[in-house]
C-alpha cells in the first residue's frame, strides 16, 4: 500500500515557508513518496503567484507594509494569517503527479467531506457554475477566482470560495500549495478580507481547532486513495532547517519578489 507522509509544522515567515515547500518537493523526489506539510504564518503575509505582476499588488494601498513573498506555484495572491495552509508534493510518476486535476480534486474532495461534518454547506466548484469565468481568471486575489474543483459554499445566494490550490510542475515532482480560509483577516482591507469557515457558521475565530481539522482532512485523503497515513511527530522545517535557511535567501531577494 502507498503512503501519505504528513508533517504539522509551526509558524514561520514567508521566505522560510516557501523554501520549506520547495525542500518538500525535493524530498518527495528523493524518497518517491506523497508528502504533505501543514503550517502557519508568524504574521499577516501576502503570497503572490509565481506569474503575477508585482505592480498589480502595489495598487492596493492598504496592503503597503505587509510582508510579501512570491510562491514557486502559480495562482492568485493570498493574504495569509487567518487560514490553514498546506504544501503537498508527489513524484510525477505517482498517479496524482501524472493527473494534475486528480491531485487537486483528491485534496479538495476530502476537505469538502470534513467541512460538511462541521456543518458547512461545502461543495466542489464546477465549470458550468461560473457565469463570469474571464473576470474570475483575471482577479488578483485567489479567493476572487474560481477554478474547477475549488471548495465553495453551496447554500448561499452568493457562493463563497473557502479553499483553493495552485500547482507547479517541476522536473520530477509536482508541488501543490493550498489554503483554507478559517475567518476574515482583520489586518487586511475589505477587498482582500474574504469570508472564512467560522464567519459562515457564526462562530468565534477559535471555534475550529486547526490541528483536529487538518488531522481529519488528511485521514480522509489517505482513506480515499487507499494509502497508509504516516504522521510525523517532528517538524519538517526543523528537520531540514539548514537546507531551508540557505534556500530562503532567494525568496527574500527583492529581485525574486519583483521578477514580474
Amino acid at each position: 500500500m502507498s503512503r501519505l507522509i504528513v508533517w504539522w509544522d509551526g509558524d514561520a515567515d514567508g521566505a522560510l515557508n516557501m523554501s520549506a515547500d520547495e525542500c518538500l518537493a525535493i524530498h518527495s523526489q528523493r524518497c518517491n513518496e506523497f508528502l504533505v506539510r501543514v503550517y502557519g504564518w508568524t504574521e499577516t503575509t501576502v503570497s503572490m503567484g509565481a506569474f503575477q505582476k508585482h505592480e498589480d499588488l502595489v495598487g492596493f494601498q492598504a496592503l503597503h507594509g505587509v510582508p510579501i513573498v512570491r510562491r514557486p506555484s502559480g495562482g492568485g495572491a493570498i493574504v495569509h494569517g487567518s487560514d490553514l495552509t498546506y504544501a503537498a508534493s508527489v513524484p510525477k510518476k505517482h498517479i496524482l503527479g501524472s493527473k494534475p486535476q486528480l491531485f487537486y480534486d483528491v485534496l479538495h474532495k476530502a476537505m469538502v467531506d470534513v467541512l460538511c461534518e462541521y456543518g458547512v454547506a461545502a461543495a466542489m466548484h464546477r465549470l458550468e457554475e461560473d457565469n463570469n469565468l474571464s473576470r474570475s481568471e483575471e482577479s488578483f486575489f485567489c479567493f476572487d477566482r474560481r477554478a474547477v474543483g475549488d471548495v465553495v459554499t453551496s447554500s448561499h445566494p452568493t457562493s463563497f470560495k473557502l479553499m483553493g490550490s495552485s500547482q507547479r510542475r517541476l522536473e520530477q515532482t509536482v508541488l501543490q500549495h493550498g489554503s483554507l480560509l478559517l475567518r476574515r483577516n482583520p489586518d487586511t482591507p475589505s477587498l482582500a478580507r474574504h469570508i472564512g469557515v467560522t464567519d459562515l457558521l457564526g462562530e468565534s475565530p477559535d471555534w475550529i481547532d486547526c490541528t483536529v481539522l487538518s488531522h481529519r482532512w488528511l485521514e480522509r485523503v489517505a482513506e480515499n486513495i487507499q494509502a497508509t497515513l504516516v504522521q510525523n511527530s517532528g517538524s519538517f522545517a526543523q528537520t531540514h532547517g539548514q537546507e531551508i535557511a540557505v534556500a530562503a535567501a532567494r525568496f527574500r531577494d527583492k529581485a525574486w519578489i519583483k521578477r514580474r
